[in-house]
């Protein structure tokens, strides 16, 4: 499967026109002070993408975007609290947030490195070799069971820093076995909007896809489409640096397009445990050698009067162990996208960011799955389907999640709230 042809995985709809203002996004009634600012490497000064920021002891935290920045909003009542800052392979750092800039503030983390000469284990000599024996492992490593999994899933739109369009859903994922070349399939439980199109300038940008955007970023899963039999020798692999993780020893393989290769393909990080050789995490974003193919991966109707194209283009996804086996846990895309006008002399950017996190599971023991006409369709747009799906009494007067907070922060409400609905059906 060629990744120039079947991207992951996020296809970006530019609707025409836009219509009137649908549901306004609700602004908060408490005091917020926002924080802002970027989170980069100490040596390089290259941005981190991904990184976490969290409100110590509290509930509040945020990622960096595509160019490493972030924003995070406090509650007045907070103000006097610490912000740990967390990357993968990265010493974190705990930042009082009276030391904040309001202009804005650059936070630099350091590598957090391990000596081979430390431990007890086999390095390999070859980061190729050692990415191609991951992969071929799945089956010994990764969950072979059939699996249903609940899990809270989000998108946003964004122009500049505006909110213009929230979605949220909690879906089934109906999980096939990792060695298994049958796809995934959902299965949509509770969905909301809260969209204005009237901040997207004259058109109405969507998101198609909806769930599989995220859940297609399992790479153990869906290598192909990044690393096929076709393109796998497209790149290099090296060793950047070892690391550890909750305890363990963790070699982190840098992998890039080969220089002479000109169509947009991937780089990235593999996090690998050292011991059992397993992925733990992958963060990658496309490497856009050609603005105009790019486009062509993920717009699919645009305006005549617009050149619309992608910018920024990452992703992750990050990986749960029990009981001895791996199984997708968590990921996240972010797009930007940028509409230069013919006849306008600014251009727009826009921000598309959509996350899942897995909530609960349980070993799909019957093989059950959902009929046809029930399941979510890979060119659902979401915002456009959530009506049918709002449950006010399930989501409660407010907000299960704010669009600044991390979405993992919803996981014991959505637990909780699927419960009461479970013993109202009984």
């Amino acid at each position: 499967m060629s990744p120039y042809l079947n991207p992951i995985l996020i296809f970006c709809l530019l609707l025409g026109y836009s219509v009137n203002a649908q549901e306004s996004l609700q602004d908060s009634k408490m005091d917020f002070r926002s924080y802002q600012g970027y989170v980069r490497d100490s040596d390089s000064r290259e941005a981190l993408v991904f990184a976490t920021l969290t409100l110590d002891n509290q509930n509040i935290s945020t990622v960096t975007n595509a160019e490493g920045e972030f924003l995070l909003k406090i509650p007045e009542n907070l103000a006097e609290g610490t912000i740990l800052v967390s990357f993968l392979g990265y010493r974190s750092r705990s930042i009082p947030l009276n030391q904040f800039n309001e202009k804005g503030t650059d936070i630099f983390l350091e590598v957090s490195v391990t000596s081979l000469q430390e431990v007890d284990v086999v390095v390999p000599r070859d980061a190729r070799a050692l990415v191609q024996q991951t992969f071929s492992t799945r089956g010994e490593n990764y969950m072979q069971d059939p699996m249903v999994m609940t899990a809270f899933y989000r998108e946003t739109i964004r122009k500049r820093r505006q909110n213009v369009s929230l979605s949220e859903a909690v879906i089934t994922v109906y999980k096939t076995p990792y060695s298994s070349p049958r796809p995934d399939v959902a299965e949509l439980y509770k969905a909301r909007k809260s969209t204005d199109y009237s901040k997207l300038d004259t058109v109405a940008l969507k998101l198609q896809g909806g769930p599989y955007n995220a859940l297609f970023v399992d790479l153990m899963k869906y290598p192909d489409y990044i690393f096929s039999e076709d393109y796998f020798g497209d790149y290099n692999f090296t060793f950047e640096r070892n690391t550890r993780i909750n305890d363990r020893l963790i070699f982190v393989i840098d992998f890039r397009q080969k220089d002479e290769i000109t169509e947009p393909l991937y780089t990235g990080k593999l996090y690998i445990d050292a011991e059992r050789k397993i992925l733990t995490s992958a963060i990658f974003s496309l490497n856009i050698t050609d603005p105009e193919a790019a486009s062509r991966m993920f717009v699919r109707k645009k305006p005549a009067n617009a050149n619309v194209y992608p910018t920024e283009v990452s992703y992750r996804v990050d990986y749960r162990e029990k009981d001895g086996k791996w199984y997708y846990g968590y990921s996240n895309a972010i797009l930007e996208f940028k509409i230069d006008w013919d006849k306008k002399l600014f251009n727009s950017i826009y921000n598309l960011t959509c996350e899942m996190a897995i909530t609960d599971w349980e070993l799909n023991t019957g093989g059950k799955a959902p009929k046809s006409k029930e399941r979510i369709r890979s060119t659902i747009i979401l915002s456009d389907a959530t009506d049918g799906f709002s449950d006010p009494e399930f989501w409660g007067a407010y907000n299960i999640i704010e669009p600044d907070k991390s979405i993992e922060s919803a996981i014991r409400k959505i637990q909780r709230e699927i419960k009461r609905e479970d013993r109202k059906s009984d």
